[in-house]
């Protein structure tokens, strides 16, 4: 005999199939995901809203965007860029010799064409007055002779400082990098420039063989290539050595085209 029939009891037998659960892609083998933590908001500011949005009330998230914080990494791809002001040519050249870390991370998108070619016209016309033989030719010739001899060394400079710049760049890049060009070129002219500017100006009331300006010169080398693997670091994303192994080949020729010379 049989007791309990009836629809409500064969209800009761019925085994209910378990429903599948949904798996985030992100959690699933093989993927990575990446977590950001807020920061603290500034005095008069609740906090940042959305990811990517900040502003007055505008809340950490509640509910819906409680994964806002949330990014999944795919290798291979670069990094997003951080938007950042092109600094004005004065606080660049100042920056790059007081604050030089945060200034190349500034500049990282940005180019500074105008600075760079500028920097590089001068320093040859002053190199032109400063040393060797070339500044006795400017001293004893025509005036016409004289501006020649300036104007090519100017543009000889400019030059020069474009093919160690493209240099520096490819083999940045070579090495894993991935920053742009125009930023790397230009800094690099900066840097190997005004890095030589102290002993370019005692050059010009001291002869090059003096202690003084001998010492400024290795001293001043040693700061272009700290200077030099500190940007190649920051516009490419390399560690130290193979940001100074980037820069090696631009240090190199600028020691014996530019410093061995005139120190010797």
């Amino acid at each position: 005999m049989k007791f309990g029939g009836g629809a409500r009891g064969q209800q009761a037998e019925q085994v209910t199939a378990p429903r599948p659960v949904a798996v985030d892609p992100a959690d699933e083998p093989g993927h990575t995901r990446a977590f950001t933590v807020p920061e603290m908001p500034a005095a008069g500011y609740d906090g940042y809203g959305p990811y990517g949005q900040a502003g007055r009330g505008g809340g950490y998230g509640e509910g819906d965007d409680r994964d806002e914080h949330v990014a999944v990494y795919r290798a291979g791809q670069p990094h997003p860029q951080v938007g950042s002001e092109r600094l004005p040519w004065r606080e660049l050249l100042r920056g790059i010799l007081r604050q030089p870390t945060r200034t190349f991370a500034q500049m990282r998108t940005h180019h500074a064409w105008g600075p760079a070619l500028v920097v590089s016209a001068v320093y040859g016309l002053v190199a032109g007055l400063a040393f060797g033989s070339t500044s006795d030719q400017v001293m004893h010739s025509t005036f016409a002779i004289a501006l020649t001899i300036l104007l090519s060394s100017a543009a000889g400079f400019v030059l020069c400082g474009l093919m160690l710049g493209s240099v520096t760049h490819a083999l940045a890049r070579r090495l894993g990098g991935d920053g742009a060009y125009a930023p790397t070129v230009t800094l690099a002219m900066l840097i190997s420039w005004l890095t030589d500017a102290p002993r370019l100006v005692l050059a010009l009331f001291l002869p090059a063989g003096n202690a003084v300006v001998q010492t400024l010169g290795w001293a001043t080398w040693a700061l272009c290539a700290w200077l030099l693997a500190a940007m190649v670091r920051q516009l490419h994303d390399l560690p130290w050595g193979k940001a100074l192994t980037a820069g090696a080949l631009q240090l190199i020729m600028l020691l014996v085209l530019i410093k061995l010379p005139t120190l010797g």
